[in-house]
């Protein structure tokens, strides 16, 4: 049964005038665009537990005031802090001759020590070709997982979920059958050379922890040319990167109060730590811009919001959830309702579609507000979510996300190239002004 009263002509000129002072805000007086260059050029990558990350949260922090929220507050958490140290070596090496490569170490990995690995290299396409070889074909090599993204595929965020396990995982596959370190192609379907980091985890049930590695797509395809040319050509890496002890860190939320049921709670976020090979802009610089940006929307069009509306800059996504789960356990003991929460996390690319992790008749109501979205060319669709809101739905809430092209996302994603330039004004206001003219939706009409 439905709860509150709305219904189609419900949607009349207020909902329609309303939404279109939020998208002439965004797209006339936003600062996202300027915000978004700050956290970028002022402060740059902010993986959890560096420097540069302890700046982000008092950047935020400032960011969410400007905006107009009534309270910004920290969650504290403890986040891991692992650093690359000096620039990697990948070197291919046969008896003519030695070819550099662009690769990095992934984010957790262990280093390879000061005089590096040399060894030869043994080619695999699946975790089943890997096992098939076993101790015999694999001990003291390094295993290059050559998978690449499923170009049939129109959803590449699809493919980077078929694909991501050879990144996460394979060290330790590789290791159980006597590896010395393990590569993996870098998640993208595009021919550049900007090797992809991103977290990688070794298996508790696998004692010996081998250095693990990405290389460029570019890379990928010249070591598995010189293979099938040279089997006996071997691979030279070097990394020099540490896990140290946590540190302490905080998640940042600045939030405009209910006017009339405060208890209930509206989340929008993104997350504030980012890999620090580039300056985290579509990952995920573009997310939290976009979701402070809604305070200043609110405040802006003078929209009198009666539920409160909360925004995130979570922290450690990329290598723990920390930030996520320590929300969570805050949101617990402060027993406030919270009924919905959408992340944008994709990237600062153009707008497709509001998500909603719902179904059946609850989706065929949120689906209602669809002709208010018509005329911005997006639409509200089922499946929606994200990591850091994702814990919420513990709390009862609907997960929601800003679901953006992502046929460029993954060009940028985890890389050195993933830069302010790289992220069009344009694209990252429109997705913010569907951030908000969704919160404005569920704030008035609530489920």
């Amino acid at each position: 049964m439905f709860m509150g009263s709305f219904c189609l002509l419900g949607q009349t000129k207020s909902d329609a005038i309303a939404i279109r002072s939020i998208y002439n805000y965004h797209l006339s007086n936003s600062k996202s665009y300027s915000n978004l260059h700050d956290l970028c050029k002022n402060i740059g990558g902010r993986l959890s537990g560096s420097p540069q990350a302890a700046k982000a949260v008092e950047w935020a922090a400032k960011a969410m005031w400007d905006a107009g929220a009534d309270t910004v507050f920290l969650v504290p958490c403890m986040v891991p802090h692992w650093e690359r140290g000096a620039k990697e070596i990948g070197e291919i090496r046969n008896r003519k001759d030695i070819k550099n490569l662009s690769v990095c170490a992934l984010g957790g990995s262990v280093e390879t020590g000061a005089s590096g690995i040399l060894a030869q290299v043994v080619e695999v396409a699946s975790f089943e070709e890997l096992d098939k070889l076993g101790e015999k074909g694999v001990r003291g090599k390094i295993v290059f997982y050559n998978v690449s993204f499923n170009p049939e595929w129109i959803n590449t965020g699809a493919s980077y979920g078929s694909n991501v396990k050879y990144r996460t995982s394979g060290a330790s596959r590789a290791a159980k059958w006597g590896a010395v370190a393990s590569v993996v192609k870098s998640m993208t379907l595009s021919d550049n050379d900007f090797p992809h980091t991103g977290v990688m985890n070794y298996d508790t049930l696998v004692k010996e922890k081998i250095p693990a590695f990405a290389i460029s797509a570019k890379g990928a395809r010249e070591l598995a040319e010189e293979l099938h040319r040279e089997k006996n050509s071997s691979l030279y890496l070097f990394s020099d990167c540490k896990m140290l002890k946590d540190e302490p860190s905080f998640s940042v939320v600045g939030e405009i109060r209910g006017n009339e049921t405060p208890n209930d709670i509206l989340v929008a976020g993104g997350h504030l730590d980012s890999w620090d090979l580039g300056e985290g802009a579509h990952d995920d610089g573009a997310g939290v811009v976009q979701s402070i940006e809604i305070l200043a929307a609110i405040k802006n069009c003078k929209i009198k919001n009666k539920k409160t509306i909360r925004v995130i800059a979570f922290m450690n996504e990329e290598n723990g959830l920390r930030g996520a789960n320590a929300y969570l356990a805050f949101a617990e003991k402060e027993k406030k309702r919270h009924l919905g929460a959408i992340e944008s996390d994709g990237g600062g690319l153009s707008p497709r579609s509001l998500g909603i992790s719902t179904q059946g008749d609850t989706l065929l109501y949120f689906k209602k507000w669809n002709p208010l979205f018509a005329p911005y060319d997006i639409q509200i669709i089922g499946g929606g979510g994200g990591a850091d809101v994702g814990p919420l739905k513990k709390m009862g809430a609907f997960e929601m996300s800003l679901i953006v092209d992502n046929q460029r996302y993954f060009d940028y994603h985890h890389t050195r190239d993933d830069v302010f330039e790289n992220v069009h004004k344009r694209e990252l206001e429109l997705g913010a002004a569907a951030m908000t003219a969704l919160i404005y939706l569920f704030d008035k009409y609530g489920f």
